[in-house]
């Protein structure tokens, strides 16, 4: 269905402060399926070091005083993830919602011409949904979840760069499997070590993160000590001459202490089963804290790590699209 005109009294304009209320609520009712709490909304959003009031795009109504119907939250990078690199080509829409007695009218192709706007007056060239660090909220368009925001999407221009999924598993009754057990015992008698996280080897921890995963892996891994995530929740494998070689985290995201990840291991190491042997025990050391659950927001699925989840007894719960619009060739490009 094309979209019709939009309300003519529908206000275009940028976040201000006094909407963070309104903009949560409009949000958990728009996006029934990732719902935000305030003081998510302040920590994620407005405190981001990128967060630009103007790149917070919100559709006002004014019946019956001041109606919130629409937003669309941009980011551009002003303080680099590493070094220097501003990615100086990229802007990121992280997520958007209209009400959905709204749907249809216009709203969202408004709030899209100010986006673009936005990005084009800083240089940017890609728009990507919704792959940003720090603070994602959803790697990417859930079609399932959000079929209206998809196909809206595609009708923008964007298009799937490639796919993600999130996965799930119950920890009730969980027990290491014997087979991993004796695996660890094999790997131990090489030299192996599998322990939690010490000072001693926390350096050594980032840097691998950074450097074999990506910057935002040893990002979490710092801020997550620094917000009080106890350093036991980290378990790391090292090899027989003390090097760090792998390493699983729970609980380094908003406290959330089901989430696993980020989790790795040198890609020097692979094929001995360090991976498997860490997942096991870290999924051992949360039931052993009476979690119920292990969840992560994304890998790939046919990815070493999609199939090692899968054989674990993971289940894939989401599916994304993570997708990208070249404003060269969008639809409303000038």
């Amino acid at each position: 269905m094309r979209e019709q005109v939009a309300d003519e009294q529908v206000r275009i304009r940028a976040y201000r402060g006094g909407d963070e209320e309104d903009l949560v609520a409009l949000w958990n009712r728009s996006l029934p399926q990732d719902p935000i709490t305030l003081q998510l909304f302040t920590r994620r959003v407005l405190c981001d070091a990128n967060f630009d009031p103007e790149g917070l795009i919100v559709a006002e109504h004014p019946a019956g005083g001041r109606v919130l119907v629409g937003f669309m939250l941009t980011l551009v990078r002003r303080v680099p993830m590493w070094g220097d690199d501003l990615e100086p080509d990229h802007a990121w829409v992280t997520v958007f919602g209209v009400d959905r007695g709204w749907r249809g009218r216009g709203v969202g192709r408004r709030l899209w011409e100010a986006v673009a706007a936005f990005a084009r007056a800083r240089g940017r060239r890609y728009v990507s949904f919704a792959p940003y660090a720090p603070n994602y909220f959803l790697p990417g368009i859930d079609r399932e979840a959000y079929p209206s925001g998809a196909a809206f999407l595609d009708r923008l221009g964007f298009r799937t760069l490639y796919q993600a999924v999130a996965m799930d598993r119950s920890l009730v009754g969980y027990q290491v499997p014997e087979e991993v057990r004796a695996l660890q015992a094999r790997r131990e008698a090489e030299g192996y070590r599998f322990s939690p996280l010490d000072p001693a080897h926390l350096a050594e921890t980032v840097w691998l993160a950074h450097e074999d995963f990506n910057p935002d892996w040893g990002r979490v891994l710092r801020e997550s000590l620094l917000q009080g995530v106890p350093m036991d929740q980290t378990l790391i494998s090292t090899d027989p001459s003390g090097r760090v070689v792998g390493f699983a985290m729970f609980g380094a995201y908003d406290h959330v202490n089901e989430r696993f990840g980020p989790f790795g291991v040198d890609e020097s190491q692979r094929g001995k089963g360090l991976g498997k042997i860490l997942l096991h025990l870290t999924m051992a050391e949360m039931r052993a804290r009476g979690l119920h659950t292990a969840w992560f927001l994304w890998t790939g699925e046919t990815t070493p790590a999609g199939y090692l989840y899968i054989e674990t007894g993971y289940r894939i719960t989401r599916r994304f699209d993570v997708m990208r619009c070249d404003l060269r060739e969008a639809g409303d490009a000038p």
